[in-house]
This record gives C-alpha cells, structure tokens and sequence, in this order.
C-alpha cells in the first residue's frame, strides 16, 4: 500500500528553496527594493478569491509577487537604522519554532520552550553583565522591553508612596517623571501605553560627547525631591553609539530614590566584549535593562530582552492567574515575566544563536562590525567632498557630503547629503539613511551584521565615490 504523502512536503520545499535562493544571492543582488510601491501594489492587490489555492502554488505566488520588494537587509552590505543579520542556526532554530508551534506563555503549554527561555535568560545576563539574580523577559523587541521594564518602574515607585497601581491604575496616583538622556521614540511609545503620556519627560542636556551632564541630572532631581522618578539613560545612541557615565550618574539617581533603566538595543552588547565593556562600567547598579537580539546577536525579528534587577516588582507589574490556568512550583512560566500571553517561543533561536558563537565568537562579531564601522567612515571621509561628523567609537558614525558648488550653505549641504544617499541606495550596491544630527543632515553608518566583511566596505565605499560624482555632475 502507498504511504498518503504528508500536505506540508511541497509547500516546505518551496519555502525551503526559495529562502535558500534569498540567502545564497544577498552578496549579488541590490541591496534595496527594485520596484515602486504602485508596482508592489499592482502585484499583490487581487481580489478575494471564492476557493482555495494549492499550498505550493500559493507560496510560488507570493515569491514571485514580492520580488524586488524584500530588503537584503540580512547581507553585508545593509548599514542602515540598527538591524542586524540571521545566523545560520538562529535561522534554523526560528523555522523549527514555527514548525513546533508552541505557545510560550507557560511550562505546561510547552515546557522544552520554558526551559530554552530559562537557560539562555541565564546566559544572556552572563553575557551582558548582568546580576544573576535579576529577572528577564524575552519580547517582541526594545520598544517592549521598554514597556516591561517601565511597568516594573511604576509598580515599584507607586508602591513605595502607598499606591497599588495594577489594581487602581493611575488615575488619583502621583504622577511619575522620567528624565532621560539621548531618548529613542521607542521610550515615547512604551509610556504611551503605560498611561504614563509624553509630557512626563524631561530630556538631559548633553556634552560635547553625547552624553548626560551629571550636575544637570541632579539639579533636576534636586527641583522636586520627592516625586517618583524613572532615570533612563543611554547606553548605545542610535547615531553616535554614546554611552553616559554611569559611575557618575546612577549614583545621584539612587540618592533621590529613582529606578534607573538602561536603553541598551544595541549598545549593552559591547559588554560581551573585553574590549568595549569598559563602556559599559558602572551599569550594574541600573534597576532594569533592555536590549534587542534581533540586532547584535543577529536573530530573526521579533527578539528583544529585558531585565529587571527586582523581581518582585518585575512579577507584580506581569503576573496573571486564573483558574484554568497550570502552574508548575518549580517551573518558570513566562507568563509572570512578560507583556504577551499567547506568544511566540523567542528563546529557541536565541538559545541556537549563543550556542553556535560561543562567549568568543560573540565578542569577535561585536569587535569585528566595530572595525568595519571605523574603516567604513574613514574610507568614506577620504571621498572629496565628505565630512566625518562622527567617527564610531563603537559600530555607529556619521558623515555629510558637501554640496560642491561655490556660496552653499548648510541647507544646501543637506540636501546634497540627502540626494547622495538617495543614489547609492537606488544603485543597489549598499543601503544607507539619513538623519538629523545637531541641527544638520548627515548619513547614518551602523554595522551589526555578521556577514559584513573587509570586501563589502570597500563596496560601500565605492558605491558612495560613484553617487558623489554622479550628483556633482548633475545639473
């Protein structure tokens, strides 16, 4: 008797081969999107159809109709906001999720997935420095860990002034500020959410090295000592890679009673490296920490951690019962710890991730796309006409491209700057963006991938001379 062949075999060899393509053809193709939105519109927009489609065909469909319009943003060549790359056994561990289906919300819902998170929870603080007995949450990404984090915050700081904010919310409670140095939207965001609002923020000045001023964190403080108070401080500025001193600025946070939260995406990464964790001194003392996977230990999306250094807190502001629910004694259910309830099992690929580099092979990828950074803005400050703005004193720098033509002013620098940048990305050799840096435009450079190599900078480079002496002759 012939055995029925299973219904996934051809959709999974048509995934399998079509990834494969993507993955093996990243060093070859355009970096950026090929095709305009009204053309990916025209190809996807169809009608709802009446019946079904094959499986296969389906998947042959969408390969085919989203063709010029996925990013090769897992390659080498991708330098633009802070996203990073798919190791190979992250990549793996991420379909055998899918395929595995579990719902990591609790032990009993799929107890290998609770115990993967539990393990590589523990190496991650390792990793990062972080106390042992700290908690930790994996999430969607830093904009969650922010919220988990900040949750935390305000049970904590509502709790010591008599409020219990899970069951009052915050209406009648005192009204918490948060004081913050070279803030990220994402901090917006996760307040929003929180109920906490915007207009709660007060934003440190900075010193010429993008970072707080310790007396002006202390006169702010010092105006209303009793308030309940977030202090959220940079580690890994999204354009110039800064770190605050923490030595200097934890300690007057924790002199007036404020939770200090870390803002580390990329940056807290550079404490699994010898040589860029002395960036990273003094952070310990914070009371909560978040960071990405999806950037610097190059996971697939959606992958973000945070820490807490108070438990208790950390539970109170996350944990739910209910009577159908099954809870283990000894078991971590992720539950207690995160936003999501039904969620996807984010610590499979992490787990994979950190055991195929090993401590050494993730401080090399740390050292390594540093290095690139650094060779990839000198190179591009040799270019006529460029202008290093910020030299990477980690994996992120800046650099302007002047408009050549004689009396221009700065808004015509930056509007070189953007057209230049609009060229190397439309010439598909590397993908960079633009930002607005101390009042000028500027191309951002951030190199996270593990695929970048000495070849695909001198590219980039390449690619940049090629725009630049496009746009000087353009009339």
């Amino acid at each position: 008797m012939s055995q029925k062949s299973s219904p996934f075999n051809q959709p999974l060899d048509v995934a399998f081969h079509a990834a494969l393509h993507h993955l093996e053809t990243l060093d070859s193709y355009p970096v950026g999107a090929t095709v305009s939105l009204q053309e990916m519109r025209d190809k996807l927009q169809k009608p709802l159809i009446q019946e079904g489609m094959p499986a296969d065909e389906v998947l042959r469909e969408l390969v085919r109709d989203t063709y010029g319009g996925v990013l090769r943003n897992p390659g080498g060549r991708f330098f633009a906001w802070a996203i990073g790359g798919v190791v190979p056994e992250a990549l793996g561990a991420d379909w055998l999720t899918s395929t595995w289906d579990q719902n990591a919300a609790l032990y009993a819902t799929g107890p290998a997935a609770a115990v993967v998170e539990e393990v590589a929870g523990g190496w991650l603080k390792e990793l990062l420095g972080i106390a042992e007995s700290a908690t930790f949450a994996f999430v969607s990404g830093c904009q969650m860990a922010h919220a988990t984090c900040l949750a935390s915050a305000r049970h904590a700081l509502l709790e010591e002034r008599g409020w219990d904010v899970e069951r009052k919310g915050l209406w009648g409670a005192q009204a918490i500020r948060v004081v913050t140095s070279n803030r990220h939207g994402s901090i917006d965001r996760a307040l929003r959410l929180l109920g906490m609002g915007t207009d709660c923020v007060i934003d440190l000045p900075l010193n010429e090295n993008e970072q707080a001023v310790p007396e002006e964190l202390a006169r702010i403080l010092a105006n209303d000592p009793g308030a309940p108070t977030v202090v959220l401080l940079q580690a890994g500025d999204l354009n110039t890679g800064s770190f605050d001193d923490y030595r200097a600025l934890i300690p007057i946070a924790k002199r007036f009673g404020a939770w200090v939260q870390i803002d580390g995406a990329f940056g807290l990464w550079a404490g699994a490296s010898p040589q860029y964790k002395h960036l990273l001194a003094g952070v310990g003392a914070a009371d909560s920490w978040a960071t990405d996977g999806h950037k610097w230990l190059n996971v697939p999306y959606d992958s973000g951690y945070a820490f807490v250094a108070r438990p208790v807190a950390h539970r109170a502001a996350m944990s739910h019962r209910a009577s159908y629910l099954v809870h283990d004694e000894d078991a971590r259910d992720q539950i207690d710890y995160t936003p999501e309830w039904s969620r996807r099992a984010r610590g499979f690929a992490t787990y994979a991730a950190i055991r195929q580099f090993g401590r050494a092979g993730i401080a090399e990828l740390v050292n390594g796309c540093c290095d690139h950074a650094r060779a990839l803005v000198e190179g591009l400050g040799q270019l006529p006409g460029a202008d290093v703005a910020w030299k990477p004193r980690l994996n992120q720098g800046l650099v302007r491209f002047l408009n050549p033509a004689a009396g221009s002013n700065e808004l015509d620098h930056d509007c070189f700057t953007d057209e230049v940048i609009q060229r190397v990305v439309r010439g598909g050799e590397a993908f960079f963006m633009g930002t607005s840096w101390r009042g000028r435009r500027a191309m951002r450079v951030s190199v996270l991938s593990w695929q970048t190599s000495n070849h695909d900078v001198e590219r980039a480079i390449a690619a940049v001379r090629k725009a630049l002496a496009a746009s000087t002759k353009a009339p």
